[in-house]
């Protein structure tokens, strides 16, 4: 097989995201776990969330303590961290195997109930070994974002996504332009504890708004171009997208929480 050949199936695989081209090689990067959760909801938004997962994972720097939640949208951040040098917390079975074999990632995986439709652990277990921890940044999805805040579908995730966000010094949240406008069953947080919201390019404008009023960081991925490929089961291929940063405007900020100093690869503009 000719060196170019290669090159052409690597960047297939890549954009398939299901590797990731390194400096003189490349990563399994992981296909979507076989669970409820994912065969459902990963094909909605597909597109997006990679555009997301991709501006998100940009900001977090090597050497940080890194927690991940179960949700699709962290799920695809999870696979563009893989074989980089970091400390990950995480309460999902699907985002620990990625990071079981990795010799330069560091995994905690968090014990208690496990979800048997997203693989996910939750309840007291999870919750009170999260109490003991303090990481850099906590990653979050939601299943619904209003004004009043973020919303998630389950009690028991609920709870345990509550317990995230008081260990963490960095708040990021991920959420395509689908989940603004939505309640689910149970409220989580205001936006008022959150740092930085990424989603994409179709999030309307009182949406962006709303966020930045509430002193968040808004960063917008430009959704790619897509183009056909032959075959049923292949997921179109992608083009490099772009993003774009809303500053927040200066806000009050509930709670008293300090938080962690911003990474030095890509620092997120505070107020």
């Amino acid at each position: 097989m000719s060196e170019s050949t290669i090159r052409r199936d690597l960047d297939a695989l890549e954009e398939q995201g299901l590797a990731r081209r390194t400096h003189g090689g490349v990563l399994a990067a992981g296909g979507p776990p076989r669970l409820a959760e994912f065969d459902e909801r990963q094909p909605a938004h597909w597109a997006a969330k990679r555009a997301i997962a991709a501006t998100a994972a940009a900001v977090i720097a090597d050497g940080e303590t890194v927690l991940l939640d179960g949700g699709t949208t962290t799920y695809e951040v999870a696979r563009l961290l893989v074989g980089r040098s970091l400390q990950v917390v995480t309460n999902s079975l699907p985002v620990a195997n990625l990071f079981a074999s990795q010799a330069r990632t560091d995994l905690v995986l968090l014990g208690g109930y496990v979800s048997p439709r997203t693989g996910v652990c939750l309840g007291p277990y999870a919750n009170e070994l999260l109490g003991r921890l303090h990481v850099t940044t906590t990653v979050l999805s939601a299943a619904g974002i209003t004004a009043e805040g973020l919303f998630n579908a389950h009690l028991l995730l609920a709870e345990t996504e509550q317990a995230m966000l008081r260990a963490a010094g960095r708040v990021i949240v991920v959420a395509d332009s689908s989940k603004f406008g939505r309640k689910s069953l149970t409220f989580v947080s205001g936006l008022d504890t959150v740092d930085l919201v990424v989603s994409d390019s179709d999030l309307a404008a009182p949406w962006r708004e709303i966020v930045v009023n509430a002193g968040a960081e808004l960063r917008v991925a430009d959704l790619p171009v897509a183009e056909p490929v032959a075959g049923p089961d292949r997921a179109p291929p992608v083009r490099p997208t772009a993003t774009r940063n809303v500053r927040a405007r200066p806000a009050a900020r509930a709670g008293s929480r300090k938080r962690a100093p911003l990474s030095t690869a890509k620092r997120v503009s505070r107020p």
